[in-house]
């Protein structure tokens, strides 16, 4: 895993360099419960929260809901790569594609490639990065990807 330098904490705008990728080995995972418990509050479609149902389905199981993958990214991303004290919040993401099911037990982690960094013109103090986030299983496979924006102060 290619490890991103400077520490978290001491991160700013700058540091973000275009075409920049980094994996982090920390994994996150699902199971069952978890997956049924999320869908039944926020994407309660049959194939999240019945597993009888669901094996005879598309998917020829359970899967967890996108937006709950689409979390467990944005933890990954909070924890390992967005800087705790130069994030500004960001006004979206873009281009969000769910690659692969996710299924209870499957072990994810997050790789990043710093696509786009954009200096403020009306506010000098900060800047925009595009970022591509990926979630990758055990094997390497993109399961999830995402355009993420983000502003970041610059460095004081």
């Amino acid at each position: 895993m290619t490890a991103f330098t400077p520490a978290i904490d001491q991160r700013y705008f700058e540091d973000y360099l275009p075409g920049a990728t980094y994996e982090f080995a920390e994994e996150v995972s699902v199971d069952e419960a978890k997956i049924v418990q999320f869908a039944r509050e926020y994407d309660p479609q049959y194939f999240h929260v019945d597993p009888g149902k669901a094996a005879e389905g598309p998917f020829g199981g359970l899967i967890a809901s996108g937006f709950q993958t689409a979390g467990l990214m944005m933890r990954l991303f909070a924890t390992h790569y967005l800087s705790t004290v130069a994030s500004l919040g960001g006004p979206g993401m873009d281009e969000l594609r769910w690659l692969r099911p996710v299924r209870a037990g499957d072990r994810l982690h997050l790789r990043v490639t710093v696509v786009e960094a954009k200096a403020s013109n009306s506010k000098p103090d900060r800047g925009l990065i595009r970022t591509k986030a990926e979630l990758l299983d055990a094997e390497g496979r993109p399961v999830f990807k995402a355009d993420v924006l983000n502003f970041l102060l610059r460095r004081p």
